[in-house]
């Protein structure tokens, strides 16, 4: 039996992650179907990701053979550099006043590693879809729903080489429709639509 590595070591990645965001999300409130708790959506979405992760894996063992690519030196430098400008600028950011009792800091330092990571053909895609994910979580309590979302999009564009400005521009607005019409309008979540700069 040739197992797919890629496959293999996607569902373990995805395992793991379900399992870690489980574990962390034992504090938080369930709640019903009905009438939400905090806790409620990360825990739904944990448990896809652990059933999702469960495919990946099982497939791995039948896909056939599927090696996982080379490193190059530009991707073990960019990796390396990255971590230790996030660990690093952390500490930095942390202290200027006004960021120092919020996550903002972390936010901030992650994007700047995530921005060096970028710089690696292997790591470019990845490192650009989890700094798209930072830019939202940095910009929704400020700059509101909208502008977060907007921004998630458009630095996640990015990952795909051959994208198309007008079909982003489709997805923007798409998107933001659709994300007001379900969490605003017929969940009723208490989130900032608009800027409150």
């Amino acid at each position: 039996m040739r197992i797919n590595a890629k496959d293999f070591w996607s569902g373990v990645l995805l395992l793991t992650l379900a399992a870690v965001g489980l574990w962390l999300n034992l504090d938080h409130t369930l709640g019903s179907a009905r009438r939400m708790g905090p806790g409620y959506m990360p825990m739904l979405t944990f448990w896809l990701l652990l059933g999702l992760g469960a495919i990946v894996l099982g497939i791995s063992f039948v896909s056939g053979s599927d090696p996982l690519e080379k490193w190059a030196k530009l991707d073990f430098v960019t990796l390396f550099v990255g971590i230790g400008v996030t660990l690093g600028a952390y500490p930095i950011i942390a202290a200027v006043p006004g960021l120092a009792n919020n996550w903002y800091p972390l936010g901030i330092a992650l994007m700047l590693g995530l921005g060096v990571m970028a710089v690696s053909p292997g790591w470019r895609k990845l490192a650009l879809i989890l700094a798209a994910m930072t830019v939202f979580g940095i910009l929704l309590d400020q700059g509101g729903l909208m502008l977060a979302l907007t921004a998630l999009i458009i630095v996640s564009a990015f990952a795909e080489p051959k994208h198309r400005p007008l079909g982003v521009l489709g997805m923007i607005v798409f998107l933001l429709v659709l994300c007001w019409w379900v969490f605003i309008y017929e969940l009723d979540i208490r989130v900032n639509v608009w800027p409150m700069f």
